[in-house]
């Protein structure tokens, strides 16, 4: 992995996992989902990752429709790299969640990149006055399976790449490293790879520093210099990680998606707060952040003029 002055800083601004009734801070309508998105922008993030919700519950929608309003605003008004996730909300098809960036041709896609059980249930204990009932029957659930098989892995890469899109590759484990290796070696994935390394999501690898140096490790000796290391941390984990991650060469995200938190009993009251931090820390280490332009060029991206919403 080629260490780089430039760090690329992702906001995903909403997600699926988190939900309404936890943080009123967390965007829900088009129009909050497009602001939390510029917010982040203005605030430095070279990259905004995006999930849809519905406006009436909060519960993670996966319609192309739902996603095309704060789609054209962001295109209109900024030009930070736009990501569609094809991750959706685990409990649902790849079918469904391909959909949004199949139809919108966004430059970059998220793509989780192995099957994995998927534990919410914890958060229950935490935030014991949900409001809505799908957000407790959604957390409570021991039995999600995240499907992610090559065959569906495969399906994904080989439709949206015909729209020339390109894919963050989300790597829960070390096996999701090793999956990509393989796609790459049967060329169907080109380099450099853009791969983001989760820590501390219940069912995947946890986030103790030595999990952090493994994965780093790891895609090293599977990649070389082909690929771009960025990091996701979960919950109170998100910024200690991003500072491992940035003082060694490597890029960062943050947003509501993996944190509600700015600081240890702390919540956050936007997105663009947490980008903000973020962007002090990388600061302090003498490195600088990368614009939207700069961040294409790292990743081979090919441009804002060319994305289909």
């Amino acid at each position: 992995m080629p260490s780089s002055r430039k760090v690329i800083l992702t906001c995903a601004v909403t997600g699926a996992i988190h939900t309404p009734s936890m943080s009123d801070a967390l965007p829900v309508t088009a129009h909050e989902i497009a602001e939390a998105a510029l917010g982040a922008a203005e605030a430095g993030a070279s990259i905004v990752h995006l999930h849809a919700r519905d406006p009436e519950d909060g519960r993670p929608d996966q319609t192309p429709e739902a996603f095309a309003p704060f789609l054209q605003v962001i295109k209109q008004r900024s030009d930070v790299v736009v990501n569609i996730t094809t991750g959706g909300a685990p409990t649902m098809s790849v079918e469904e969640r391909m959909q949004p960036a199949a139809t919108h041709a966004p430059e970059l896609a998220s793509l989780n990149m192995g099957s994995m059980n998927f534990g919410l249930f914890p958060m229950l204990g935490r935030f014991p006055d949900l409001e809505h009932q799908w957000e407790r029957d959604y957390l409570g659930n021991k039995d999600i399976l995240f499907n992610n098989t090559f065959g569906q892995i495969e399906k994904i890469i080989t439709t949206l790449s015909e729209n020339g899109t390109r894919f963050e590759f989300e790597c829960y484990d070390t096996a999701h490293l090793y999956n990509l290796k393989y796609f790459l070696d049967a060329g169907l994935v080109k380099p450099p790879l853009f791969i983001q390394t989760v820590f501390g999501l219940m069912g995947g690898i946890g986030a103790h520093p030595d999990d952090v140096a493994h994965m780093k490790r790891t895609a090293d000796r599977l990649f070389g210099d082909d690929w771009r290391w960025s990091v996701l941390g979960a919950g109170r984990n998100q910024m200690n990680i991003a500072a491992m991650a940035a003082a060694q060469g490597g890029h960062v995200r943050v947003g509501l998606e993996d944190s509600l938190w700015i600081g240890p009993g702390e919540a956050a009251t936007s997105n663009a707060q947490q980008v903000a931090k973020a962007r002090r820390l990388i600061e302090t280490l003498g490195l600088e952040v990368a614009t939207p332009d700069e961040a294409r060029a790292l990743l081979d991206l090919k441009g804002a003029d060319r994305v289909g919403f």
